[in-house]
């Protein structure tokens, strides 16, 4: 084992984007994943953070995981609150992707989210946040060739999930 060493805080902007990614795949919702991005971040600069063999990336993968899994657990012991109407469509402040891809990127974000906690944290892992098959496997404490299996399953289940789901109005 390696000496342990000091998180650099400056070199964590580095990764906003792939824990951006990451997190969008594990809520499956924009506006969730910004706050989860925003509370790992918070939960690690708030004091010194000493590595071991991790890199930077990995460290802050599991964190976002298990910041994700504190908040679900919390939030399945408050009281439900009344949801917005449907046919409520908030403005998007930035600039997006054409509409055919941003709603096409929505239903597949909503679809992973809906995956078993296995099946998306290795998809999230690999297809999300680009690690490989080695780094997902060490991350997620489990063998390569399980990362395997359940990205196979967990990608079959997406295709077949994008395949029930609405056609866009935009399809014509």
């Amino acid at each position: 084992m390696g000496d342990p060493r000091l998180l650099d805080p400056d070199s964590l902007g580095d990764h906003v984007d792939r824990l951006y990614r990451a997190a969008w795949g594990l809520c499956g919702r924009r506006e969730d994943a910004e706050d989860l991005v925003q509370e790992t971040y918070a939960k690690v600069l708030a004091r010194p953070r000493f590595l071991r063999n991790d890199d930077d990336l990995g460290y802050l993968l599991r964190v976002l995981r298990n910041v994700f899994y504190t908040q679900h657990r919390t939030a399945q012991r408050r009281p439900r609150t009344q949801a917005m109407p449907e046919d409520v469509e908030l403005a998007d402040q930035r600039p997006a992707l054409r509409p055919d891809q941003a709603v096409e990127a929505k239903q597949v974000f909503a679809v992973i989210a809906s995956l078993p906690d296995d099946f998306r944290d290795a998809l999230v892992a690999v297809d999300v946040a680009g690690l490989t098959y080695g780094e997902a496997a060490k991350l997620l404490k489990t063998k390569e060739a399980t990362i395997t299996s359940r990205l196979h399953r967990a990608r079959a289940r997406v295709a077949a999930g994008m395949e029930s789901a609405p056609a866009s109005v935009l399809d014509g």
